[in-house]
C-alpha cells in the first residue's frame, strides 16, 4: 500500500502537480482492511470513505488526519458524528444543504461542494452550482462550514474518450469561486495529473490493480497489496468424456488430472469464472475447469503433473497473476473481486 501510494504520489509530481491525496479506504479498504490501509496509507494526506463506521474506525486506530465522507450525511443524526469525529463531508443535494442550514449550531465542517459535470450520478447540475455554492459560502459566514471546496468525479478518465467534456464543464461552473478542488480519481491521477488541483482522489491503484484496460498495474509500477492463496485439497484422474463439477460444464477431452481447490464463491471467488480461467498452482500457471462451487474449484493439472495434495495454489495477486487478469476473464473487474473477499477467509498480512 505505501509503494503503491508513492508511485500514484511520483505520478502527479511528474505531471506538475501539488496534489495532496485523499487515500480512498471505502467499502473496508477495498476488501483489504480499514485498519491495515490505516498504518498502510500513513503517508497519505487524508483518507476517504462512505459511511461513519468506518471512519470511527480509522480514527481509533489512530488516525489523526483529515477524513471526507464521499457521499456525504444521509440523515441529521450523522451531523454529530461527523463533527465528533472531525470529518470534511461532500454536499452533493439540497437535501445535505438542508441539514446544515437547520443543524444546531456546533464545530464546523469543511466541506467540498459536488458539481454532477456529466456523470450524472451525483452533484449539483452547472446551471445550479452557482447557486449552491451561494448557501454553502452563507454558513461558512455564519460559522457551520469551515474550508469551502469544489469536487466532481471524471466518468470515462480510463478510457479513450479520457475526460471529455466533463472537466470544461467544471472549470466553467467553479471559475471565480475560491477554495480546494478534487476530481481526480486513480485513472485520473495516473493518466491526467495536470488537472489533479489541490487533491486527488486515487482508489484502486492503492491497492496495486490497474484503473485501465489493456495497462496492467505492473507497467504502471503498481504492486499487488493482497493475493488470495489456497491449497490443493484432492486430486482426481478422469477418463476421456468425464465431467466436472455442477452442470457438467466441461468434460475431459482425454485421460487427466484435476485439483480440487479449497477456495469458491462463499470465499469471493467470482462464481461465474469460466473454464480457462488462470489460476497459479505449485508456481505453475494453469486454468480452472468446470463450475466454481461454494467451497471449491477444480483446476487442470495437466501443466504442473507434480502438484498433489497440499500443493500452494494463488488465485491472484502473486506469482504473476493479477487480479485483474482473473477479473476479465471472469467478464468483471478487479474492483469487485477484491471487494467481495468474504470475512470467512483467514487474513494472514506479511511485511
Amino acid at each position: 500500500m505505501t509503494h503503491n501510494l508513492d508511485a500514484v504520489r511520483r505520478r502527479l509530481r511528474a505531471g506538475g502537480s501539488a496534489a495532496r491525496v485523499w487515500a480512498v479506504v471505502k467499502a473496508n479498504a477495498y476488501g483489504h482492511g480499514i485498519e491495515r490501509a490505516a498504518a498502510g496509507f500513513a503517508g497519505a494526506d487524508g483518507l476517504a470513505m462512505l459511511d461513519l463506521a468506518e471512519a470511527a474506525r480509522c480514527r481509533d486506530a489512530g488516525w489523526a488526519g483529515p477524513i471526507m465522507l464521499l457521499e456525504g450525511l444521509f440523515e441529521p443524526a450523522d451531523l454529530a458524528v461527523a463533527r465528533q469525529l472531525g470529518l470534511t463531508v461532500t454536499v452533493h443535494c439540497d437535501d445535505q444543504l438542508r441539514m446544515l442550514e437547520t443543524a444546531p449550531a456546533g464545530p464546523p465542517l469543511d466541506v467540498f461542494l459536488k458539481l454532477n459535470s456529466g456523470m450524472n450520478r451525483l452533484g449539483f447540475p452547472a446551471a445550479r452550482y452557482a447557486g449552491a455554492y451561494a448557501r454553502a459560502q452563507a454558513l461558512r459566514q455564519a460559522g457551520a462550514i469551515g474550508t469551502l471546496g469544489h469536487m466532481t468525479h471524471f466518468a470515462t478518465a480510463d478510457m479513450p474518450a479520457g475526460l471529455g467534456d466533463q472537466w470544461r464543464v467544471f472549470e466553467r461552473a467553479t471559475a471565480g469561486l475560491p477554495g480546494p478542488r478534487s476530481v481526480c480519481n486513480s485513472a485520473a491521477s495516473l493518466r491526467f495529473p495536470e488537472v489533479a488541483g489541490d487533491w486527488a482522489r486515487p482508489g484502486i491503484a492503492l491497492y496495486g490493480a490497474s484503473p485501465f484496460d489493456g495497462e496492467s498495474a505492473a507497467a504502471l509500477g503498481l504492486r499487488p497489496a493482497m493475493a488470495l492463496r489456497s491449497r490443493l485439497i484432492d486430486v482426481q484422474s478422469l477418463g476421456e468424456g468425464d465431467a466436472v463439477g455442477y452442470g457438467a460444464r466441461f468434460r475431459a477431452p482425454s485421460p487427466m488430472r484435476i485439483g480440487v481447490v479449497a477456495c469458491g464463491y462463499a470465499d469471493g471467488y467470482p462464481r461465474h469464472a469460466p473454464s480457462g480461467t488462470p489460476v497459479v498452482v505449485d508456481g505453475v500457471r494453469t486454468r480452472v475447469l468446470g463450475c466454481v462451487s461454494m467451497d471449491m474449484l477444480a483446476v487442470d493439472l495437466t501443466p504442473v503433473p507434480q502438484a498433489g495434495i497440499g500443493a500452494p495454489v494463488t488465485l491472484w495477486g502473486a506469482d504473476g497473476l493479477s487480479v485483474d487478469e482473473v477479473a476479465q476473464a471472469a467478464g468483471t473487474i478487479g474492483y469487485e473481486l477484491l471487494c467481495a473477499l468474504a470475512p470467512r477467509v483467514p487474513v494472514r498480512t506479511e511485511a
